[in-house]
C-alpha cells in the first residue's frame, strides 16, 4: 500500500448519509480512526439533520444543505476546540444523522387494560387501538434524551419507550378531562383529540413532534359491558307505558304466525290492562305513602253480598190490601196471606 493510499484513508473529505436502510431515525457516521479534513465538505439532503459532538457535548447543528467544513461553518466547534492554528489542520469529532420524514402508519395498543377515572362509573378499565404518526423535530434533544451514542437508533427502538408513553398520558387524559367514558366513547375522535393535545407536549421534551393520532377501536371489559346493559334495561323500564308498547309490538307479528294466535294476543292485552292499572294503583298508593312517611295500607277488602231488607207486616198488610182491590189477588189467597201476617204481627 503506498503512502499516499494510506494517508488518503486518514482523512475523511465528504460527510453525507444516503438512508439507505428503512426504519433507521438516528446513524452516526462511521469514523473509526479517521479524521475530518478541514475544508471538507457536509452534505445535509432534505428531511436530514446533521449534529457534530465533541466529547459527548453537541457542537453544531446542521439543517438540509451543503457545507464547506471551516471555523466559518463549525463556529461552536472552533471555539471548544480553542485550536490556535485557526483550526487549519484535521479534527476528531462524532457526526450524527438523524432522519427528520414523517414516521407514518404506526400502529399503538394497549395489550393489557389501562384503568382511568370516570365521572359515571368510577374507574374503568379499557382497552384501545389506533394509529398514530410522528418525527424527529429537535435533534439535538433527540440525542441528548434518547439515541445518544449509539451508531444506529431505529424507529422500533423508540417506539419501545413510547408504548408506555402513550399508556401514561391516555390513563392522565381520560381521567382528567372530565368527559364522561360513553361519551368519549361515542365519539372516538373526540377522544383522539383530547389524547393527542397532551401527547403532544410530551413528546416535545424528547424532540419529537406528534403529527397524526386516531383512536380506530374501543373495548371494554365483560363486567363494565354487563352493568351498562343493566343501565340501558332500567332505563326502558323507567316508562312502563313505551316498555309494554315495547313488548306489544314485539309479541304481535311471533302470535299472527300461529293460529289463534292474535285472538291469544287479544286476550292477553286484556288480562294485562287489568293487571296493569291494579299495579300501577297499589305503586302509586305506596308512592303516595312513602312521601306522607306512613305505610302504604292495604287495599279493602271486596263487600259482602248485603242480605234483603225485610219489610214490616204492617207495610206489607197494606200492599195486600191493595192487590185484593184491585182484582189482582182472590179472595182466598187475601184471607190466607192476611191470616199468616196477623200472626207473624200479633204473636
Amino acid at each position: 500500500m503506498s503512502l499516499g493510499s494510506f494517508i488518503k484513508k486518514q482523512f475523511i473529505d465528504i460527510l453525507q448519509w444516503t438512508e439507505d436502510t428503512e426504519g433507521v431515525l438516528a446513524w452516526r457516521y462511521p469514523m473509526a480512526d479517521n479524521e475530518i479534513q478541514y475544508g471538507g465538505s457536509l452534505t445535509v439532503r432534505e428531511s436530514q439533520v446533521a449534529v457534530f459532538v465533541n466529547e459527548g457535548k453537541v457542537a453544531d447543528v446542521f439543517a438540509p444543505g451543503m457545507y464547506k467544513l471551516t471555523t466559518q461553518t463549525l463556529p461552536v466547534l472552533t471555539y471548544l476546540k480553542n485550536w490556535d492554528k485557526l483550526f487549519e489542520s484535521p479534527f476528531k469529532s462524532d457526526v450524527y444523522f438523524f432522519s427528520t420524514r414523517i414516521q407514518t402508519g404506526r400502529k399503538w395498543g394497549t395489550p393489557q387494560p389501562i384503568t382511568v377515572r370516570d365521572t359515571d362509573f368510577g374507574m374503568v378499565r379499557l382497552r384501545a387501538f389506533g394509529m398514530y404518526s410522528y418525527r424527529v423535530t429537535d435533534a439535538k434533544q433527540f440525542y441528548t434524551e434518547l439515541s445518544g451514542t449509539r451508531e444506529i437508533y431505529t424507529r422500533e427502538d423508540v417506539e419501545e419507550q413510547l408504548r408506555g408513553i402513550i399508556m401514561a398520558t391516555m390513563a392522565s387524559s381520560l381521567g382528567t378531562s372530565g368527559v364522561p367514558f360513553l361519551d368519549m366513547a361515542a365519539n372516538q375522535a373526540l377522544m383522539a383529540a383530547r389524547i393527542k393535545t397532551d401527547l403532544a407536549v410530551v413528546l416535545e421534551r424528547y424532540g419529537l413532534g406528534l403529527d397524526e393520532f386516531n383512536v380506530s377501536s374501543i373495548s371494554v371489559p365483560e363486567e363494565l359491558q354487563v352493568a351498562l346493559d343493566k343501565r340501558i334495561a332500567m332505563g326502558m323500564a323507567g316508562d312502563l307505558g313505551k316498555y309494554t308498547q315495547y313488548q306489544v309490538a314485539n309479541a304481535i307479528p311471533l302470535a299472527a304466525q300461529n293460529e289463534g294466535g292474535l285472538a291469544g294476543v287479544g286476550a292477553g292485552l286484556s288480562a294485562g290492562m287489568v293487571f296493569g292499572q291494579t299495579m300501577a294503583q297499589s305503586m302509586q298508593a305506596a308512592q303516595q305513602a312513602s312521601q306522607a312517611g306512613q305505610p302504604a295500607a292495604a287495599a279493602p277488602a271486596p263487600a259482602a253480598p248485603s242480605a234483603p231488607a225485610v219489610e214490616a207486616p204492617e207495610i206489607r198488610l197494606e200492599k195486600l190490601k191493595g192487590l185484593f182491590d184491585k182484582g189482582l189477588i182472590s179472595q182466598a189467597d187475601y184471607d190466607t196471606a192476611k191470616a199468616e201476617l196477623l200472626k207473624k204481627l200479633i204473636g
